[in-house]
């Protein structure tokens, strides 16, 4: 009903989902420490997302109507929503306010009381109402007029105008519109927009029109015996002042001049401003003017000229109506500006001596005896007047008798037939006596022979008027039994046909009937406009003593639109023939600056294309007008007649005349427009052209080329219906009643009632937010600064909704003040591919070295963490569900040729790009916002893990076919020469009766230039390795890793297992396998692990219980594992654990250090903050990150956090030796035996020493003694470490020493390869901390030690020690900073 990149800025408050009902409400979010982990890509099974802060969750209400803001990148804010079965239909923005209107009682979170339209200041989130008197009926169309701080409002209501209205922001006031508004047809405003070249608006809806084809503006009224003022518009000037020679007036105080004491000589003055044409109030006092006619009048204004006598004039005035005795609110045109103003107390009068008078019209007619203006502001020594005139709802004519008007050449008149006498009544207005004219009639006498009474009002100027018959009531005249009914006829002039009605006069009280409505000539000398009665043909009652009485009261003329702007309505009963009158519908030009309207020939050419016959349900609801001229029309209409003929729902008018667009129009109605250069983009419920020219390809939108005269497809157009367009940032957004938009293959892309369509590239894009639910609205904020992108406000009944949008993929940064920075994918990825469940088993999340939990736990040298399980185990709990599309897997990647940094995914979706169609496996560069797919051959399939090592090669898992190849699950991909390497790589096969799966791909640094693949698969080429296999990218060949497993690997970082599960290390030293802690404390399978920063006895472990019914999270604190995680709920499935860095602190406690916190992700609910994707844990407490939602509105999970540094601090920076630990989780089906794997870790040594280390001279020891040369990794070596130092005297091997002497070679030292750049002490890896103090890492002890023991190092609670040998799993090797003394303490002492 409406004409009309991507960057992360947060706006400063956000609502989520629906479901996710936070019950606390958190002060803020954790500042994660994004830029550490250099490039961060955030991956799931979702299509929006949205951060967590301390706003109070909103419900939607779907039956209610919400108002969203929306950024210049695209998300989304909930701002207020109306009642219940309320709705928002439109909307625009005056300086920095935005206003939105429709149809409801209440809007905003606080409930703010307001009728159908209001204001909202994003400044100041607040929801306003405008007024108390704005329009009493539905709203569908706003224009604001920023240059005059005006606000027109389109719909259906009667009040302050007839489908129109004007509220001034200024002087905070509603007013009718000058030409008085609509009626007819379907009586309602859809469309108001401005014409090209904004000095006009154009109006479209369902009324009725008509123009006179001989009226001519004269001095801008229709009227060329009123003066010109311009403080008059044409309608007030059409207004026949009331008579009022025979009322009481009075002026007091008058002035006691003599000359300017009368104040009758205001009402028509004879001359111009001065002595006897003017009257002045007494010097130095308010005046109060007081007019009685103590007769009923129906008025709709007063007319008010300035004096301008040097010394005297009045600035300002009030009406109040007698004998109600209310201040009226009154509108009136500022002469020196144009705009429509309202006022009530305080009017102001013009003191500009060019003005001759202002009219000043009240919100709508009003029925009174009499009015009272009280002048209360003057410039000089007193106020005064110079013009003073009450001003009729139009013309009138009394049947006792008529007065002449002011400007008017001759009075009303009257005429009659037989025997009319006069009867008198008391009103119930106090001295206020009703005078009718009576005539008596025989019962049985024909109409013919019947005494008849006939008006003739004097009509000042030519236009549309309702006329109305007033009939006395009975009960006043005591003459009930005497009334019947009368026949009324009305001759409008201009040649229309007389219109007929049957009026009865059986009426207890007085009675308005209307009588005609429609166009009326002026009176002149030629014809005059004539009202006559006489008795019915079939008369009502049966009389009072054989007689009938007839009773001629008055007839009022209300004008509703002067000729000059030649809007109309309808009629009532009777007829209307072809006149000098031409009709026409749903289309109006109002001019602003100036008074020539080019356009009336529209709708006059739309109502004869009609057939000259319109219905409720015929409309225009959209209307454009281009540069060259030509107007578009478009909503919900047949064209049966004339040369468009057959056109159905959108037309153009050129030179004046109709004109078909390609392929006679659409197929179903037009809802909107917007103009784009020489593109029409149209919006509405259509399929195709109405000869299916597009093959069915303009589904709900479509682009009307007005160069080529052609049409265009915008994809496949919607799957469903628009309700509104709106283009900003270079995109046209498109919100209605859709769940896809639909690329030109027909594929979808979700969009819950939103998407966005980028005009230069011509493909759908992501919004940047998410909705989903049927949208009403989509419009612009205020324009926005230089620089800065536009703003705007969507509306509609939302289902659920998110902050952001994004199908699987955003990007996460540091920077933003209240949370992260997000930004969410630039293009969309779709679902039309098969979407795969595994209930058995769980997706690969992190794909290679640059990725989460694995980078983070390959840099601990303690060996492998896993989860195994007995012969009797159950299958691994299922992974949360992942609806195409869902990214399941990606890595970071510099592509050479552009020196982008870019992310390769990998999971369940499909895409198109450069006319194909692609699925599975994508290059998304966030720099261009821009999505490619892999040359060659593509994936049939799911991708669940990617890696790409050193040689630039890519390596593809998951459970899937290479098209043209025997590739299956696992695929080798050559970046640098963009092609598949199908000949490098054995493929992997299966056992029989199953399919191979790869769910894990890493690097090992154990041996450099090795790969090792995970999942389900029986060996690899020739080469038996079930499970989990090591290929040489070197040699190309596959190896074992030890004797394999009986079973299937889940994941390296997603570990699961069964009813008896644990998490086991491996120990490369010497190849032997331990149980972390008792495996019966561990509920059930093990779905996630995490190592906090190589501290072995900080382990965190989460999964479901044995049975399945429940979720767990442990953490192991060197000594057991303990609960940490008992308020989650049953439906938690917990897919990633990730130790996070932050920017601020949280409250060190014995679980996890105060500059970081674990960062929980997939599918959660917990009983304290409800259901989120992702949580932050500090040690203490679960705080809720981030939610998502997908495509179906249900609630979404997050699948991994994968970033491009290998390394990262928590805290200072130095270089480190690093290693790798590998997590798997097997799951083995009942019966079968499970054997260990020797899944590859690689502990280093550094490869140097310190320069102290390089001068220690074994001779200062017993010969015995090799430490120089061997580090102490057990208890024993602790302690006899520490007793040199106290014993001896001798410098510990742990601290600088001299002279060294040869060392026999390390088997497991460092070899160079292994020697890479870490950001902290922390990033080593246990087992291979550095013994030199340089190479110290910082800890804390968690409990008190006495340390009394010989080599023991005394301890409180909280004191930070440094680490100097970790590799002992029970005691470490430690040093006091703050005493220099060292020696061992228990490794669970400390954290």
């Amino acid at each position: 009903m409406h004409s009309q990149s991507s960057s992360s800025i947060r706006w400063s408050s956000t609502f989520f989902l629906t479901a996710l009902l936070a019950n606390p409400a958190f002060a803020s979010l954790p500042m994660v420490d994004f830029s550490r982990m250099g490039q961060v890509g955030l991956a799931g099974a979702f299509a929006g997302l949205s951060l967590f802060n301390n706003s109070t969750a909103v419900t939607f209400d779907p039956s209610a109507s919400s108002l969203l803001a929306r950024t210049g990148e695209g998300a989304l804010t909930t701002l207020g929503t109306t009642n219940a079965g309320g709705s928002i239909q439109s909307g625009c923005a005056i300086n920095n306010i935005f206003y939105l209107a429709g149809s409801f009682s209440s809007i905003g979170n606080t409930s703010v009381s307001a009728s159908n339209i209001a204001s909202y200041t994003p400044s100041s989130g607040v929801f306003a109402a405008l007024g108390s008197n704005g329009p009493n009926g539905p709203i569908y169309s706003l224009y604001c007029d920023v240059s005059t701080s005006q606000l027109w409002v389109g719909g259906s209501f009667t009040s302050p105008g007839s489908s129109v209205a004007i509220w001034d922001t200024k002087s905070n006031s509603w007013s009718a519109p000058p030409f008085k508004g609509f009626t007819g047809g379907g009586g309602k405003v859809l469309s108001i927009t401005s014409n090209a070249s904004e000095n006009s608006l154009l109006f479209a809806g369902s009324f009725l029109t008509a123009f006179a084809a001989n009226a001519i503006a004269l001095n801008n009224t229709n009227n060329p015996n009123v003066p010109y003022s311009p403080g008059a518009t044409p309608f007030s000037s059409s207004l026949v002042p009331v008579p009022l020679q025979g009322a009481e007036i009075l002026g007091q105080p008058s002035s006691s001049d003599p000359d300017f004491s009368d104040i009758s000589n205001i009402l028509c003055p004879a001359g111009p401003d001065g002595p006897g044409n003017t009257w002045l109030a007494a010097n130095g006092n308010d005046a109060v003017i007081t007019i009685r006619d103590f007769s009923s009048i129906n008025a709709y204004g007063v007319r008010l000229g300035n004096t301008f006598q040097s010394g005297f004039g009045t600035t300002t005035f009030s009406v109040t109506s007698i004998p109600d005795n209310t201040v009226q609110t009154l509108s009136y045109v500022n002469p020196s500006t144009g705009q429509n103003i309202t006022c009530t107390a305080t009017c102001p009068l013009s003191t500009d001596s060019s003005i001759l008078y202002q009219d000043f019209i009240f919100t709508a007619p009003v029925t009174l005896t009499g009015i009272q203006i009280t002048l209360s502001g003057w410039t000089g020594e007193a106020p005064g007047l110079h013009m003073l005139q009450l001003l009729s709802s139009g013309a009138f004519a009394s049947s006792n008798g008529n007065l002449q008007s002011c400007f008017s050449p001759n009075p009303s008149n009257t005429t009659s037939t037989g025997q009319w006498t006069t009867k008198d009544a008391v009103t119930n207005i106090p001295a206020t006596l009703q005078t009718v004219l009576v005539s008596t009639v025989a019962v049985g006498t024909s109409p013919s022979q019947a005494p008849s009474f006939t008006w003739q009002p004097y009509v000042s100027a030519s236009g549309q008027y309702d006329v109305y018959l007033v009939i006395p009531g009975c009960a006043d005249f005591q003459d009930c039994p005497l009334r019947t009914s009368v026949q009324v006829t009305v001759f409008p002039g201009g040649g229309s046909q007389p219109w007929v009605s049957i009026v009865s006069q059986q009426v207890q009280s007085d009675t308005t009937t209307l009588i005609y409505s429609g166009p009326i000539v002026p009176s002149s000398t030629d014809f005059v406009t004539t009202v006559s009665m006489t008795l019915a043909n079939n008369p009502a009652g049966t009389g009072q003593d054989g007689q009938y009485e007839l009773v001629a009261g008055n007839v009022a003329l209300v004008l509703t639109s002067a000729d000059v702007t030649s809007a109309a309505g309808s009629g009532s009963s009777g007829s209307n023939a072809t006149s000098s009158f031409q009709h026409g519908f749903g289309f109006f030009e109002w001019p602003l600056s100036s008074d020539e309207t080019s356009l009336d020939m529209i709708s006059i050419d739309l109502y004869n294309a009609l057939g000259a016959t319109t219905s409720t349900t015929v409309s225009v609801t959209a209307v454009a007008q281009h540069p060259s001229g030509i107007v578009y029309l478009g909503g919900n209409f047949q064209l049966i007649s004339g040369s468009t003929s057959g056109v159905s729902n959108i037309v153009a008018s050129k030179s004046g005349s109709l004109i078909s667009l390609p392929n006679n129009g659409l197929n179903g109605p037009v809802t909107s427009f917007v103009l784009s250069g020489n593109e029409l983009y149209v919006g509405g419920s259509f399929t195709d052209t109405n000869t299916a020219s597009m093959q069915g390809k303009l589904n709900g939108v479509a682009i009307y080329d007005i160069s080529s005269n052609s049409w265009k497809a915008m994809g496949a157009g919607v799957n469903g219906v628009v309700n509104s367009l709106a283009l900003a940032n270079g995109q046209i957004v498109v919100v209605g009643n859709f769940t896809e938009a639909l690329n030109s293959s027909a594929s979808g892309v979700p969009a819950g009632g939103l998407a966005t369509w980028n005009v230069s590239t011509g493909l759908w894009v992501n919004s940047g937010g998410f909705v989903v639910g049927n949208m009403t609205f989509i419009g612009n904020g205020t324009l926005p600064a230089s620089g800065q992108k536009q703003t705007q406000f969507v509306a509609g009944n939302v289902d659920t909704m998110a902050e952001y949008g994004s199908s699987g993929l955003v990007i996460l940064s540091s920077g933003g003040s209240t949370g992260p920075l997000v930004t969410p994918m630039g293009i969309q990825l779709t679902s039309n591919v098969t979407n795969v469940s595994s209930p058995a088993t769980l997706t690969k999340r992190h794909p290679h070295v640059r990725r989460g939990p694995s980078a983070w736990i390959s840099h601990l040298n303690i060996g492998t963490l896993f989860t195994r399980q007995s012969a009797t185990s159950s299958a691994l709990p299922p992974s949360p569900p992942a609806p195409a599309p869902a990214v399941l897997a990606g890595a970071f990647w510099t592509n050479v040729s552009t020196s982008h940094q870019v992310a390769i995914i990998g999971g369940n979706f499909s895409f198109s790009s450069s006319s194909t169609t692609s699925s599975a496996v994508a290059i998304y560069d966030p720099v261009t916002s821009s999505i490619s797919a892999l040359a060659g051959a593509q994936i049939n399939g799911v991708v669940r893990t990617v890696y790409i090592d050193q040689q630039q090669q890519l390596f593809v898992g998951g459970e899937f076919n290479l098209t043209g190849t025997s590739a299956t699950g696992l695929a080798l991909y050559d970046l640098s020469t963009q092609q598949w390497d199908t000949s490098s790589m054995q493929p992997l096969q299966s056992s029989a009766g199953s399919s191979v799966i790869v769910r894990s791909i890493t690097s090992s640094i154990y041996k450099s230039d090795t790969v090792i693949v995970a999942g389900s698969f029986a060996q690899a080429g020739s080469v038996s390795c079930q499970a989990i296999c090591l290929f040489d990218t070197t040699l190309n060949q596959w190896n074992p890793l030890g004797s394999g497993i009986q079973g299937d690997i889940s994941s390296v970082s997603y570990a699961g297992g069964g009813l008896t599960t644990n998490v086991a290390q491996y120990n490369f030293a010497d190849s032997t396998w331990a149980a972390i802690g008792n495996s019966a404390e561990i509920p059930g399978p093990v779905t996630a692990v995490t190592v906090n920063n190589g501290n072995y006895s900080s382990i965190f472990a989460a999964g479901r219980t044995a049975d399945g019914s429940s979720p767990f999270m442990m953490f192991w604190d060197g000594v057991s594992w303990n609960s940490v995680g008992s308020s989650l709920q049953g439906t938690t499935n917990i897919s990633q654990l990730l130790m996070v860095p932050l920017l601020d602190t949280h409250s060190a406690n014995s679980i996890i250090e105060s500059d970081r916190m674990l960062m929980i992700s997939g599918a959660l609910s917990d009983s304290s903050f409800g259901s989120a994707s992702s949580v932050l844990f500090d040690g203490s407490s679960f705080i809720p990150y981030m939610a998502t939602v997908t495509a179906q509105g249900a609630l979404g999970s997050i699948s991994s956090l994968f970033y491009s540094l290998a390394n990262f601090s928590f805290g200072q920076q130095q270089f480190l030796a690093t290693g790798i630990v590998i997590l798997i989780s097997i799951a083995i089906a009942a019966g079968v035996v499970f054997l260990l794997a020797l899944i590859g870790i690689l502990w280093t040594l550094l490869s140097r020493r310190d320069d102290r280390v390089a001068k220690y001279n074994a001779s200062d020891d017993d010969d015995d003694d090799n430490s120089a040369q061997h580090r102490p990794s057990s208890l024993l070596e602790h302690i006899n470490a520490a007793t040199r130092t106290t014993i001896l005297g001798a410098a510990s091997p742990l601290n600088p020493q001299e002279n060294p002497t040869a060392a026999e070679p390390d088997p497991f030292g460092p070899d160079g390869s292994n020697y890479l750049r870490a950001e902290t002490p922390s990033d080593a890896v246990v087992g291979t901390m550095a013994a030199e103090e340089e190479f110290a890492r910082p800890a804390h002890a968690r409990y008190s030690f006495d340390g009394t023991g010989e080599g023991e190092l005394p301890l409180t609670a909280g004191l930070e020690v440094e680490v100097l040998d970790d590799r002992d799993t029970a005691w470490w090797y430690t040093r006091n900073p703050q005493t220099g003394q060292e020696g061992v303490v228990p490794a669970a002492y400390l954290y």
